[in-house]
């Protein structure tokens, strides 16, 4: 996908970037936003790691990072990375949902 925006200069690169830098900060919150609900609705903290979900989502965006021109290694990382830290986060929303038994 061609980039309609040719920038003349560094700075006018960096606006750009940060501009996108504050959308995808809003839309990652958007998704920990879903996760925190995901966590509600499984029952034990087994159910958190989802292997065959994380498997299809990585390949739903391998599917997008080609249909739109983006580095696909670069999409893949990103991703790993996100979905590892969400688990994380899950794993945390889970807990404090779901506290164990006091005996």
């Amino acid at each position: 996908m061609p980039n309609p925006n040719i920038c003349t200069s560094l700075d006018e690169v960096r606006q750009h970037i940060d501009r996108l830098d504050e959308v995808l900060v809003r839309l990652i919150a958007q998704r920990g936003d879903y996760v925190r609900q995901a966590a509600a609705f499984k029952r034990t903290r087994a159910e958190i790691p989802a292997p065959q979900r994380v498997a299809q989502v990585l390949a739903h965006v391998d599917d997008l990072a080609l249909a739109h021109g983006a580095p696909r290694p670069v999409v893949a990382a990103v991703w790993q990375a996100m979905i590892s830290a969400f688990i994380e986060m899950e794993h945390a929303t889970h807990a404090a949902l779901h506290p164990p038994p006091q005996s």
